[in-house]
C-alpha cells in the first residue's frame, strides 16, 4: 500500500501556491489590478477559489519577483513605477536580451528554431483576431526562448527578475494597433537573424526592440497616468 510522504505533501502545497501566483501574474499583466491598487485578500480568495495561506505564500512569491509591494501593517499593493525607473529598467533589459540575442545566434538549437517559427506564426494569427491576451502569451515565450537559447544561467537569471517586474507595461502598451503591428514585425527580423545565426543583427535587432517597447510604454503612460509618467 502506498504512502504519501512529507515530500508528496510538500510538492502539492508548492503546486498550489505557484498556480494561484500565475494567475495573480495574468491579472497584474493584463490589468484587471490596477498600479496603487492594495490586494483585497477576501476578494481574491473569493475570485481564486482558494484560502489564504496558499494566497499569502503566492503574494510573497511575487514580492520577490518585484510584481507587488508589501507594506507593514498596510497589505500588498500593486506598485507604481516612476518614469525614471521604467527608463532605467528598460534600459537594462534591452542590454540584457541584446547579449541574449547575441549568444542565442551562436548557440541556438534546431529545434528551438522551430519553435520560435511555430511562435511567429501563432503570433501572427493571433495579431488578425486582434487577440492581445493570447498574443502577449506567445511573445512573452518568445522573449523567454531567446534567454534560454543563449545558455547563460546569469543572463537567465537576471533577466527574468526584471522582466517579470515590466510584464504588467509591455502588454498594455500593445493596445496601439500600428505599434502592435511593428513589434509583430521586428520579431520576423530577430528570428530570420536567428536562423542566420547573425550574432551582430541579433543583438542590435533586440535592443531597438527594447528600446521602442520603452518608448511605448511612456506614451502609454503618458495618456492613461499623466501623473505617473510625468514623475
Amino acid at each position: 500500500m502506498n504512502t504519501l510522504s512529507i515530500s508528496d505533501l510538500s510538492v502539492t502545497r508548492d503546486t498550489l501556491h505557484q498556480r494561484v501566483a500565475a494567475r495573480l501574474r495574468e491579472l497584474l499583466i493584463q490589468g484587471t489590478l490596477q498600479p496603487g491598487a492594495k490586494l483585497n485578500e477576501r476578494e481574491l480568495c473569493e475570485i481564486l477559489g482558494v484560502s489564504r495561506t496558499p494566497l499569502r505564500e503566492a503574494i510573497r512569491l511575487l514580492a520577490a519577483e518585484g510584481m507587488v509591494v508589501l507594506e507593514a501593517g498596510r497589505g500588498a499593493f500593486v506598485p507604481v513605477l516612476t518614469r525614471e525607473a521604467i527608463v532605467g529598467a528598460f534600459d537594462v533589459l534591452a542590454s540584457l536580451e541584446g547579449l541574449a540575442g547575441e549568444q542565442a545566434a551562436q548557440r541556438i538549437t534546431d529545434e528551438e528554431l522551430a519553435e520560435l517559427r511555430a511562435l511567429q506564426h501563432e503570433m501572427q494569427a493571433a495579431f488578425e483576431r486582434r487577440d492581445l491576451p493570447t498574443y502577449y502569451g506567445l511573445n512573452a515565450r518568445a522573449h523567454d526562448l531567446f534567454s534560454q537559447a543563449a545558455r547563460n544561467p546569469v543572463l537567465r537569471e537576471i533577466w527574468g527578475q526584471l522582466n517579470s517586474r515590466m510584464h504588467a507595461l509591455r502588454f498594455r502598451s500593445n493596445q496601439d494597433e500600428k505599434k502592435w503591428m511593428h513589434a509583430l514585425n521586428e520579431h520576423a527580423q530577430i528570428l530570420a537573424a536567428l536562423q542566420k545565426h547573425d550574432a551582430v543583427a541579433a543583438r542590435q535587432l533586440l535592443e531597438q526592440h527594447l528600446h521602442r517597447k520603452r518608448d511605448a510604454v511612456l506614451e502609454h503612460l503618458a495618456t492613461v497616468y499623466p501623473k505617473t509618467a510625468a514623475q
